[in-house]
């Protein structure tokens, strides 16, 4: 399948008619539309969305849903995509898209040509929707519904975010951590992968089962049952009301987050930087300090006490001195004495073990002799001096704590003292800066826009606190009826076990059951090969894309119940946390899954990006260019900004798959599609000297 025309008449930026031929060339898959910021690439895409899907756009992406929330409703929404000079010509006017198809297998309705057109009457404020099958109406289409032939038989709405995106924000794909974001994510993989239709079929015949357990209810049951099934519902809106609620609290703390640095940029642009919390900190932080100087100092005085006798050095050794040789003459002799009666005490009990040896006279006296002798000097050579005189008496105790205060001299006096002072430096040094800060910011409070834009920031910072505080209330709300949504399902499935089955229905209800436990069976037989199938995908696109060869070298996708999450691994196995990747390198790993869900959804449709080489460099921008976009699909169409977003070195690399190429040209702020022969294009730009948005 590829789109062969667009026609945009005052779609938005794009006044009047306007219309474009992307049918390619023979062998050459890309299509490039280039213009500067603000001129209408992005409204391009916006155009086929909501061609292909009306008020349904708000479920292909969460972008859509939300601008059309913000616009006050769908009607609302619709007012914005009309030209603004229409708008303001005020003459009944209309909107309208048309997109013709080439290519379309359709189940036995053989044709070439499948046209779509969406317009709007603002006269009337009708949608209108046209499906031609080379070129005539066809009861098929009117059968089943315009949207539902759209979303069945050209590109069902769940998956369109993989066919039509924003290179830049399909980082999303890599930065989904929470079950919520998973569960969703999981959801598209599951369209994009063929199982949706398997899953669609077992909700189906669980719904079928419950429907054939009801059947035989008494009024009484009926009753109950249906109180039951009123409370879940309420249950289950209550639930999505809440998270409808916590996802707008996001995104307003987003919106405010952004003010807030806006007014800090402008705080810094004034000269004064700090806000009121931050004044407040600053000085809380100048207390601490003094506390701590305080403390510094009364460690600093128990040191300063040892001082004097740190400078008394000789005289406290020869103190040292005095108080060993009063020991001496006070415990010495004592000493002397229990040593010489343990001496003679074993000279007695080797002369004892002599005896039993029986050694001649001879050698028996000499032995004697030598043992004398040995003990005569080591009594004489441990006699103490006592010749000393004792002067000051300490007693043990004493003399054992001016030792202690001695080794502390000797030894980590200096080192502490040292230490202090540093700290004692750093102190005075940090106390000095902020209390020069503080003086900067007291000084300059008087500037009244630094005033007004610090008041807006405490204000703002304010709002953000009050929000982050009622989304963790909402979120705890939110806990609290899930597991009141989960065991009243408990009880209301424990109470459908009680209903007898209508006979008829028996055989019904058997045979259902089995067909759903094949389903079941099927459902992860079929996933099992789709995630094998995936990490191969993914792994082969990852290495094709990357230049860093080594680091990541494997893929490993996890199904978990109705959750599917994609690890990455390095060469030792490790798991790779992806909020460690660049941005580049996670669009690199989003743009190699969206390849892969393409090329294994078996889908042919056309592949549409925006920005498509933002965060790419050179390096990688040649891989895309080479190995991506030639292979993700038949009809490519890229929409860039030249020199920024593709360079002309780049764009030479792309020229050899490149069937044709438009420059959206602006005048008087309505936009307008060229068509340009492929090497005329950068001419053809650098033309435009004047840059203006609207």
């Amino acid at each position: 399948m590829r789109i062969d025309r667009i026609k945009l008449e005052n779609f938005r930026i794009y006044k009047g008619l306007n219309e474009i031929d992307l049918s390619p060339k023979k062998d050459k898959n890309i299509s490039l539309v280039a213009g500067k910021n603000g001129f209408g690439k992005t409204t391009f895409l916006t155009s086929l969305i909501w061609c292909f899907y009306g008020k349904l756009m708000s479920q292909v992406e969460d972008k859509y849903k939300q601008d059309i929330r913000n616009s006050g409703g769908y009607e609302e929404y619709v007012n914005l995509l009309l030209n603004r000079d229409v708008l303001g010509e005020g003459m009944d006017s209309k909107m309208s898209v048309e997109i013709q198809l080439e290519d379309l297998l359709i189940p036995s309705i053989p044709c070439k040509t499948v046209t779509i057109k969406r317009v709007y009457d603002f006269s009337n404020s009708e949608e209108i929707v046209t499906i031609l099958i080379d070129g005539d109406e066809n009861e098929l289409t009117k059968s089943v519904g315009y949207e539902v032939f759209i979303n069945d038989f050209i590109l069902p709405r769940e998956i369109a975010k993989f066919f039509f995106f924003d290179a830049e924000k399909i980082v999303s794909l890599a930065e989904a951590k929470s079950k919520n974001e998973l569960r969703s994510l999981s959801k598209a993989y599951s369209e994009v992968l063929g199982i949706k239709k398997y899953e669609e079929l077992k909700k189906n015949l669980e719904s079928l089962l419950v429907k054939l357990k009801r059947r035989g209810v008494s009024e009484l049951q009926q009753e109950k049952l249906s109180q039951l099934l009123d409370e879940e519902s309420e249950l289950e809106k209550t639930i999505s009301h809440n998270q409808d609620k916590q996802l707008d609290i996001d995104k307003q703390v987003t919106i405010l987050k952004s003010k807030s640095d806006s007014l800090q940029e402008k705080l810094i642009r004034e000269g004064n930087s700090i806000t009121l919390d931050e004044l407040k900190e600053l000085k809380s932080r100048r207390d601490d300090l003094k506390q701590e100087s305080i403390q510094i100092k009364n460690s600093l005085k128990k040191l300063l006490d040892l001082t004097p006798l740190v400078i008394a050095g000789k005289h406290l050794n020869n103190l040292k001195e005095q108080l060993d040789s009063e020991s001496n003459v006070l415990y010495g002799a004592l000493n002397d004495k229990l040593l010489s009666k343990e001496l003679k005490a074993f000279s007695s009990s080797i002369l004892k073990s002599l005896k039993k040896l029986d050694l001649e006279k001879t050698i028996d006296s000499k032995v004697k002799e030598a043992i004398e002798k040995s003990l005569d000097y080591k009594l004489n050579s441990s006699k103490s001096d006592v010749s000393g005189k004792v002067l000051l008496e300490f007693t043990e105790e004493r003399y054992r704590e001016f030792e202690a205060i001695l080794n502390n001299i000797k030894s980590t006096f200096l080192s502490q003292f040292n230490t202090i002072v540093k700290e004692e430096r750093t102190n005075r040094a940090l106390l000095s800066r902020t209390i020069n800060k503080i003086k900067q910011a007291e000084a300059r409070k008087d500037n009244h826009l630094a005033r007004q834009f610090r008041n807006e920031k405490t204000e703002t910072d304010t709002s953000i606190n009050k929000f982050l505080a009622e989304r963790d209330r909402l979120n705890e709300e939110l806990g609290a009826l899930k597991l009141k949504l989960t065991s009243h399902k408990k009880v209301r499935v424990e109470y459908e076990k009680n209903f007898n089955l209508v006979e008829t229905d028996k055989k019904k209800y058997k045979i259902t059951k089995v067909l759903l436990d094949k389903v079941n069976k099927l459902i992860v037989k079929i996933k099992e090969e789709k995630k094998y199938s995936l990490q191969k995908s993914v792994s082969l696109g990852l290495s094709k894309l990357m230049h860093k060869k080594d680091f990541i070298t494997n893929v490993k996708v996890n199904i978990v119940d109705d959750v599917m999450d994609i690890d990455l691994l390095d060469k030792d196995n490790n798991v790779i946390d992806k909020d460690s990747l660049s941005k580049g390198e996670q669009q690199l790993y989003a743009t190699a899954l969206l390849k892969a869900l393409v090329d294994e959804s078996g889908i042919r449709f056309p592949v549409f990006i925006d920005s498509p080489l933002q965060k790419f460099d050179k390096f990688h921008s040649k891989n895309i260019i080479k190995e991506f976009y030639p292979s993700i699909s038949e009809q490519v169409v890229l929409f860039p900004l030249l020199e920024k977003e593709l360079s002309e070195k780049e764009y030479e690399l792309l020229k050899p798959n490149l069937s044709k190429t438009f420059l959206i040209q602006n005048k008087l702020g309505a936009s307008t599609l060229k068509a340009l022969p492929v090497n005329s294009l950068f001419k053809e730009f650098k033309k435009e000297k004047d840059v203006y948005t609207y």
